[in-house]
């Protein structure tokens, strides 16, 4: 019988995450709570004696000092209504697998079969709770129904039914080699029934052209061979869908395009990725020579650059938006974890050094009435924090970069984007590491993580946009524990050289991870039976398309096996053998001696042709705001420091590890009390060199409403500006891209499709225009095309959204330069023109405006200043130099001076300025681009100009030794005067408390 082990806190302790309910009850709910308490409860179903168990409540399971235990008897006291919320049957529960080990520790054996433990959390509400109150409180804020189970009791019942009994989420079924045959030859109307009620996410087109493949006579032919029939199998269906899922094919981005540009012009385009993405890094290397530094690119995991002779630097940035939308935890959590997988899975595999993450949410205060399905954009907020806090943390990786955007669109369905960078020798043994293959006889061996009904249908849901109807099964809770233990032992068996390929089991599981590598070596003989199971229960088509996480596909040879198995054990890895890579030409499925899958590789792959898109470009045009000049705009600078992209994230920042690993150098935060905004980070992977990488990132996606071309031109330009702020090196950087975007197909639900369409293909050509002038290659990237909610009345498309990461090296970290001013005496210079480029910016949002006069990016000016800039940095000239970005010059200057605790003094009249429209207002808070704030030691001023001699800037103030930033605008007289402390303050309290 299952037991009970119930831990509070002892009386008199203070209870944090009561208190932090409280708080969001009343603020997030509207709803009056006296106080909430918290009971956390292991429901241990292992067979263990009375002292045993005594020994493990004691023990692992309660903090002596602040908690006690109950066993089999309710702790919970003192209160109107209960709520215990735990996890549903099969959901992963990462807190009662520990506990589950403990007691193995513990007691010396290793759990049973059928044994286990499950954990829930009771919350004691009290004061003025009513039933309805508490059933709210429950659903709208303590569970995610979709993962999560609930049960609220009062004092009443509770008292008569002496606590609450043991409750055991478990899994129950059978699994069966049971495999359905999906008939295809029905109507049109029929195959799109199957499509959308199988979540395939499948065009008529496109079950059309699979449907004619099963009328193939060759096919049907080598079919019977196997006791096949002419219908597919259900393991069939659902591993095409998933091998041509948008998610999985980029079929968007794989497109011919119809473009027209708005002034006649029309163009046909086969292929954004290879007409503009993969030209560009062609472009850019062919045009470094010898000097290249790409290795592997556009063709792994992760793209792969040089860092040095002996290592070499490994980069992805993924999304997670649409788990996220659903379960902003659980989606986050293997959002991190599993982009963790994409750089450890590149080449021969890479020690991972660091994480980055860019999140993108609607207003978490807001008040509007939300659709049904939709979680208020708090929950959201609170819960991705968290997941991606857990991720990183409890992997022993630092995140060191990101940002929070907000605007209202992304309610609709939030972005989140987690990058991960790893270092790998340059070789191993006489191999570079960066490549691999597989020879046909390997064997095909997963580790890590058992697989579970979790994930199912993930990349087909992540296919479409969300809706009322999306599926349960696509949620996934990430392990990172199982996976740094799984990271441990893989990277000793690859010093070993113990396998000769690795990959992920990422979105598709292993009907994506073995069908890739079966085209490394032309065919598989996979076997379904063999593969570890979380629970029974699990129908074939889903053990093979499970995106279940912690696990690796790997190609062994056969006379490594078992030292490999061997290695595995002792580390405590699952790793299991699966089958074997051939040269059938043929992705061959079992389960045991029954074949449930034959699908030709080249079908599988290739034999989806382009869709054929229609894009047409129209520039829009917004009412241009006529802009009062004002004598004081103090409380405009202080009114946009409060703004929701403005302000201080370091609530969210803080709960970040920035430190382990030791080779941070530049941190999130940075000034004399470490708390103002880092440009970029700065790492030394290598703690017996000063040799760092250096990463930043842009975005930009407001700038999106006017033109999508200028978005990605500032968001491409905010990236590199931050990275050479710090002291990235021109010589030796590349870029990421990931695209974000509104479903830009033309449908009935999608009318304005082409516009949408002509919005990515303009944000392409930006991307080649800009990354060649700056000669940066482009070494990986992703794609989210379906960032829509639509619920049959109301539709939310995102704004379309580019995140540019800029990845590369820095030769000294002794040099690197951060935002803070350090000195009172220094001079403060301007580099960069500034113009009336207010269109899009912080400051015409703030009074309800979008404007036309979008910033645009000169690339050569703009590479003149970093290149300068970057010469005067190498020389130890710069001070500070914080980039001009939201906000413009006012938030950047108030930025540097809080940070450093200095007052600053400026005349805008001595701003260099390009074309009309100068005023206070413009060169206060123009956001135009390629701009850098920089401080200069008054000795050195003279050489730094030196160095900047032939570019755009300008001196305009210096630091003071005062508590207040002074702006002189064009008439001579203060237009900004403000204490630090109010600005500072300012910019800190929004988000201060979540």
């Amino acid at each position: 019988m299952p037991h009970r082990i119930e831990i509070a806190l002892k009386d008199g302790v203070r209870d944090p995450r009561g208190e932090r309910i409280k708080r969001e009850i009343e603020h997030f709910l509207n709803l009056p709570v006296n106080a909430v308490r918290t009971v956390d409860v292991y429901t241990v179903d292992v067979a263990l004696s009375d002292e045993e168990l005594a020994a493990v409540a004691a023990g692992p399971f309660c903090d002596p000092v602040i908690q006690d235990y109950k066993i089999d008897s309710p702790s919970a006291s003192g209160f109107d209504y209960l709520v215990e919320v735990g996890f549903r049957p099969g959901v992963t529960d990462n807190v009662g697998r520990t506990a589950g080990e403990a007691i193995s520790y513990l007691t010396g054996r290793p759990l049973q079969a059928g044994e286990g433990v499950y954990t829930s959390v009771q919350y004691l509400l009290s004061g003025g709770v009513s039933a309805a109150d508490a059933e709210k409180i429950a659903t709208g804020l303590l569970c995610n129904t979709l993962i999560q189970r609930y049960r609220i009791v009062d004092a009443k019942e509770f008292a008569a039914e002496g606590g609450i009994a043991p409750y055991v989420p478990k899994v129950t079924g059978e699994t069966k080699a049971e495999v359905a045959v999906v008939n295809l030859e029905v109507s049109d109307d029929e195959l799109m029934r199957i499509s959308r009620e199988g979540v395939l996410a499948l065009t008529l087109d496109e079950m059309k052209i699979i449907q004619a493949h099963y009328r193939d006579p060759e096919v049907l032919a080598a079919r019977q061979s196997l006791g096949l029939g002419a219908a597919p199998t259900d393991v069939e269906l659902e591993a095409l869908a998933q091998t041509w899922s948008e998610h999985c094919k980029h079929k968007i981005f794989s497109a011919t395009v119809d473009y027209q540009d708005g002034t006649g012009k029309r163009e046909e385009i086969k292929s954004l990725f290879k007409s503009f993405i993969q030209r560009t890094t062609a472009d850019v290397r062919a045009a470094l020579g010898d000097k290249d530094y790409c290795l592997s690119v556009f063709k792994d995991n992760a793209g792969v650059i040089r860092f040095n002779d002996d290592w070499s630097l490994v980069f992805k940035v993924e999304t997670h938006n649409s788990p996220s939308a659903l379960d902003p935890y659980g989606g986050a959590l293997t959002g991190i974890v599993g982009v963790n997988r994409d750089p450890f899975g590149t080449g021969m595999g890479a020690r991972l050094i660091f994480n980055t993450d860019v999140f993108c949410f609607a207003d978490p205060f807001l008040k509007k009435e939300l659709p049904k399905r939709l979680l208020h954009p708090r929950r959201i907020f609170e819960g991705v924090v968290e997941g991606v806090e857990h991720g990183g943390n409890k992997s022993g990786i630092p995140t060191v970069n990101g940002s929070i955007v907000f605007d209202e669109r992304f309610a609709g369905k939030p972005l989140v984007f987690c990058g991960t960078a790893g270092i790998m020798p340059a070789k191993i043994g006489d191999q570079p590491a960066h490549e691999k293959k597989i020879v046909p006889g390997d064997l095909i061996v997963m580790t890590g993580g058992r697989i579970g009904k979790d994930g199912i249908h993930g990349a087909t849901f992540s296919s479409e946009e969300l809706s009322e109807s999306s599926p349960v099964s696509a949620v996934q809770i990430g392990d990172p524990i199982t996976q740094k233990r799984m990271f441990d032992f893989l990277i000793r068996a690859r010093d070993k050289k113990l396998y000769r390929f690795i990959t992920d089991n990422g979105a598709g599981g292993l009907s994506s991870s073995i069908g890739e590598m079966s085209g490394e070596c032309n065919g598989c003989d996979l076997d379904l039976s063999r593969a570890p199971l979380k629970y029974p229960g699990l129908a074939p088509w889903e053990i093979l398309i499970s995106e279940a996480q912690e696990r690796m596909s790997l190609a062994v040879p056969p006379e490594q096996i078992d030292e490999f198995l061997e290695m595995a054990k002792r580390f405590g890895v699952e790793a299991t053998v699966l089958g074997t890579f051939t040269d059938s030409g043929i992705f061959h499925i079992r389960y045991g001696e029954k074949t449930v899958a034959y699908l030709p590789l080249a079908f599988m792959h290739a034999g989806l042709p382009p869709m054929q898109i229609p894009a047409v470009w129209e520039a829009p045009v917004h009412e241009e705001p006529q802009i009062e000049p004002a004598q004081d705009y103090t409380a405009d600078l202080t009114a946009l420091l409060s703004s929701l992209n403005i302000c201080s994230k370091e609530s969210v920042v803080r709960r970040y590890d920035h430190e382990v690993q030791g080779g941070s150098v530049v941190k999130p935060f940075t000034g004399v009390t470490n708390d103002g905004p880092s440009d970029a980070a700065v790492v030394r992977p290598i703690l017996d060199s000063f040799e760092a990488v250096v990463v930043g990132h842009g975005i930009a996606p407001r700038y999106s409403d006017i033109d999508a071309y200028h978005m990605a031109a500032n968001s491409i330009d905010e990236g590199l500006r931050n990275y050479v702020a710090v002291g990235g090196s021109l010589d030796l950087v590349a870029g990421l891209d990931n695209f974000c975007w509104c479903d830009p197909v033309l449908s009935e639900r999608t009318p304005d499709g082409p516009y949408k369409m002509a919005q990515l293909v303009r944000a392409n050509q930006a991307l080649y225009d800009y990354c060649t002038a700056f000669s940066m290659p482009l070494i990986s990237g992703k794609d989210s095309m379906k960032n829509d909610f639509y619920d049959g009345n109301v539709k939310i498309s995102i704004p379309p959204t580019l995140l540019f990461s800029v990845i590369g090296k820095m030769e000294d970290a002794r040099l690197a330069v951060t935002m803070d001013v350090k000195k009172a005496g220094d001079a403060v210079y301007l580099l960069g023109a500034t113009a009336d480029e207010l269109g899009g910016s912080e400051y015409l949002a703030a009074k309800g405006y979008v404007g036309n006069s979008v910033p645009k990016v000169d690339a050569q000016a703009a590479l003149a200043t970093y290149r300068a800039y970057s010469e005067a940095l190498k020389k130890g000239l710069v001070a500070s130099c914080h980039d001009l970005s939201d906000g413009g010059l006012a938030v950047a200057a108030a930025e540097s001076a809080f940070a450093g605790g200095f007052g600053m003094s400026l005349d805008l009249g001595k701003v260099a300025f390009s074309g009309e429209g100068k005023s206070d207002a413009v060169l206060l808070f123009s956001e135009s681009a390629s701009r850098l704030l920089v401080t200069v030691r008054p000795e050195k001023a003279a050489a730094f100009e030196a160095e900047l001699a032939g570019t755009t800037f300008a001196r305009i103030g210096e630091v003071t030794d005062g508590s207040t930033l002074e702006i002189s605008g064009l008439g001579g007289a203060k237009v900004v005067n403000a204490e630090l402390s109010t600005l500072k303050d300012a910019w800190q309290a929004p988000l201060r408390e979540l």
